[in-house]
């Protein structure tokens, strides 16, 4: 297995250059291919100072252009997938979603045979196993418990059947007579520096004097840090290529946490900013069963308007559910087969990315600063 390769699609992404950088530490590695639509110019200066022994190759290009993927395939041992469009509002249109998170998937594991690349890891996400009801409880679940999301809300959706497709095709036989084996994980809800979801958060909070929304008080949920994830992804490919261990995870999925309190997402948001002057807002909120009624009627409202414009509603009974709903899973499974321990504590995860929370705190004054020069 010595000189060996590896393609990473969504490699411009939160998650994905992560995985990069560990990638390029890896022994006997040949060359990695980073794959996505869009590079900031930033980041692939960054990549080319990661060049060394690996080499490492940027490839610009669509998920959905076969000529494309199979170039990109060709040559490589593995590939890790972590190319996503991630969508909780409900504003991206459910055919790019589709597109994207499943055919997208599906043309990639195609390239994947007609290439004769024999390991296929693909990121998939907890929101494969629900939550499908705020009331509906689930602590420290596991991967025999085989829940399944029945929402009909396009990321959701579009994930679950990205996955089912995958661990379907482990044993495909490929181009060259060979096998192609596959694995999925699923990973909690990620934070860290560098997150979208929390930079949205952050610079709402101060535009609002840091005040920081209160919509997720009745979740306990177990973030993971990004840093910890990716670290998965490498144990993930490590095993697949070892002939010993590889059979015992063929074809599975493991659910991924580390050793972040189990909190609500308000109370995440609020530990990660707290000292840089942010708060909770304090107003009180209407029930949990009267948003949702609420949000089931502005759903209808929007269907109903659908044909002549456009409404996005602020919320969805979707999004209610995901940030009110009891929802952990334990990392057991990853620990046993993948030998997986996260390489970041819940400290140094918080430490960092308090200080990126803190990063931005001080361009926003930068920003007001040079407005009232």
């Amino acid at each position: 297995m010595a000189g060996w390769s590896c393609l990473v699609t969504g490699a411009g992404g939160f998650l994905g250059q992560r995985i990069i950088r560990l990638l390029m530490e890896e022994k006997d590695l040949q060359e990695v291919r980073a794959l996505d639509k869009f590079f900031r110019p930033e980041l692939k200066e960054e990549f080319s100072k990661l060049q060394g022994k690996p080499k490492l190759t940027v490839l610009e290009g669509d998920i959905l252009d076969v000529q494309f993927l199979r170039k990109a395939c060709q040559g490589m041992s593995a590939v890790i997938h972590s190319a996503s469009v991630i969508d909780f509002l409900g504003t991206i249109q459910r055919e790019l979603i589709m597109n994207v998170n499943l055919k997208g998937t599906q043309l990639l594991l195609e390239a994947c045979v007609q290439a004769s690349v024999p390991i296929f890891l693909y990121t998939s996400s907890v929101e494969v196993a629900g939550p499908n009801s705020y009331k509906e409880i689930v602590e420290n679940g596991c991967e025999e418990e085989n829940l399944e999301n029945t929402w009909s809300a396009s990321y959701p959706y579009s994930k679950k059947l990205a996955e089912k497709a995958v661990l379907a095709a482990n044993g495909e036989i490929l181009k060259n007579g060979g096998t192609l084996y596959t694995c999925a994980l699923r990973p909690m809800y990620i934070y860290g520096d560098g997150s979208p979801i929390l930079f949205g958060i952050m610079n709402k909070a101060l535009k609002n004097n840091r005040v920081l929304s209160h919509d997720g008080k009745f979740s306990i949920a177990n973030p993971v840090y990004v840093g910890n994830v990716a670290w998965a992804h490498i144990l993930a490919l490590r095993t697949l290529r070892d002939p010993k261990k590889a059979t015992s995870i063929q074809g599975q999925f493991y659910y991924i946490s580390d050793d972040t309190p189990h909190q609500s997402y308000d109370n995440l948001n609020y530990t990660l900013s707290k000292e840089w002057g942010f708060r909770l807002d304090s107003r009180l909120k209407l029930p949990l069963s009267l948003q949702y009624w609420i949000a089931f009627l502005l759903e209808i409202v929007s269907f109903l308007l659908s044909p002549i414009y456009k409404y996005h509603p602020p919320t969805s009974c979707h999004l209610l559910t995901l940030s009110n709903s009891v929802f952990t899973f334990s990392y057991k499974k990853a620990q046993r087969d993948l030998g997986y321990e996260p390489l970041f504590s819940w400290e140094e995860a918080k430490q960092k990315t308090m200080a990126w929370i803190g990063s931005l705190v001080d361009q926003h004054k930068e920003t007001v600063k040079t407005k009232t020069q």
